[in-house]
């Protein structure tokens, strides 16, 4: 793996140290759009909180938790110099090898499923951290590429790359983020400047191992729960009650929605995981269509500032880095939002900022610190 071709007296002695102005360069339109975005998750976990928001332990009073919490993580990777993360890059990658074997041995979850971590009581997810963790090793891999970019080799060493911690997380089994480490690969070597006609060329030869997939990789549900949006009426009360129930409770919304609280479905338990898979459908129905626009705006906006600060960076990392976030939040809002529509398969897949549950907001916050960290140790101050 290549290291980053900057001044070696940007990486000096390990400190926190930042200087004064370089604050002045700190993006608050992307920090203004990632709370907004924030507090309509918190929004949704306080509908979900079956009438008693406020409670220990509720699903509100667990997000204000992890909000705290992912706001330190944010401001911690903001004061970081995000160049120094080049000196951590293997270190990282073995971090996030062993973080995910972890889970394979002490795990929880249902059905043979092991996704969660007991910390202090409250479950973990590492998995989410491997998206952000994976995009540090890439966005440094492609930094220490710059000339090689077009060549095949680049993407076969991103996919060598990727292969190991994408297979431990099928293995959990969890084939949502199996999936957006896909987009992720592909975003951060796409945005990079690598070959069009080979990143064609990987996804064919990807697409043709998927009846191997199919077949010898995939458990059985998750083979009914990716053919049961085609027809979710042939099982209305088994793997399709789910989408059934999405739809009707996105179309119940209307243009302005039955308001916070008032949810028909939502609050009468007949929306599952409302509060996680299909919270955008718990969405749909209390704030309308309206109310989805306007996060799909902020969504866009955030989107803006991510590619923005990547646009800027003066060094290839940063590029990078911006396009796996961007690819990261990018798919993950498509998938969530079809699979709420019926339109896309159930893959579990969180929606970013919204869905109820600590460890995909703080590593959001993560990615979204780091680039802060870029941005603000770029030559101009940003608009």
């Amino acid at each position: 793996m290549g290291t980053m071709r900057v001044e070696s007296a940007r990486f000096g002695t390990l400190t926190a140290r930042v200087s004064t102005g370089s604050w002045n360069r700190f993006d608050l339109q992307m920090a203004f759009y990632a709370l907004a975005l924030a507090v309509v998750g918190l929004l949704m976990a306080y509908t979900n909180s079956a009438g008693a928001p406020l409670e220990a332990g509720s699903v509100f009073t667990r997000g204000l938790m992890w909000l705290a919490i992912a706001l330190v993580v944010f401001t911690v990777a903001t004061a970081i110099d995000y160049r120094w993360l080049a000196d951590f890059a293997w270190p990282l990658y073995a971090l996030n090898l062993f973080l995910l074997a972890l889970t394979l041995v002490i795990g929880t979850g249902l059905a043979g499923v092991s996704r969660w971590i007991n910390i202090f009581g409250m479950q973990f997810q590492f998995s989410e951290l491997a998206k952000v963790l994976m995009a540090i090793v890439l966005a440094n891999y492609l930094a220490g590429r710059q000339g090689r970019l077009k060549s095949p080799v680049t993407i076969i060493g991103a996919a060598l790359l990727a292969a190991p911690p994408l297979a431990l997380v099928l293995i959990q089994p969890d084939l949502g983020t199996s999936l957006v480490f896909g987009a992720i690969v592909f975003g951060t070597l796409f945005l990079s400047g690598a070959s069009l006609r080979w990143l064609l060329a990987s996804a064919i030869v990807v697409a043709s191992l998927l009846p191997v997939i199919w077949f010898f990789v995939l458990k059985d549900y998750q083979q009914q729960r990716l053919i049961s949006f085609l027809n979710p009426s042939a099982d209305p009360l088994g793997s399709g009650y789910q989408i059934l129930q999405s739809e009707i409770a996105v179309g119940s919304g209307g243009l302005l929605g039955k308001g916070l609280t008032n949810g028909t479905l939502t609050q009468s338990d007949y929306l599952p995981v409302s509060s996680t898979d299909f919270v955008g459908a718990t969405l749909g129905e209390e704030l309308g269509f309206i109310g989805c626009v306007v996060v799909l705006l902020l969504f866009a906006a955030l989107l803006w500032r991510v590619l923005l600060i990547g646009w800027r960076a003066r060094d290839p990392f940063g590029l990078a880095f911006s396009g796996a976030v961007a690819s990261m939040i990018v798919f993950q809002l498509l998938v969530n939002f079809g699979m709420v529509l019926g339109m896309m398969p159930i893959t579990g897949i969180p929606l970013p900022f919204i869905t109820h549950g600590g460890a995909s907001l703080i590593s959001i916050a993560l990615g979204l610190g780091i680039l802060q960290s870029i941005a603000m140790r770029q030559g101009k101050q940003m608009w």
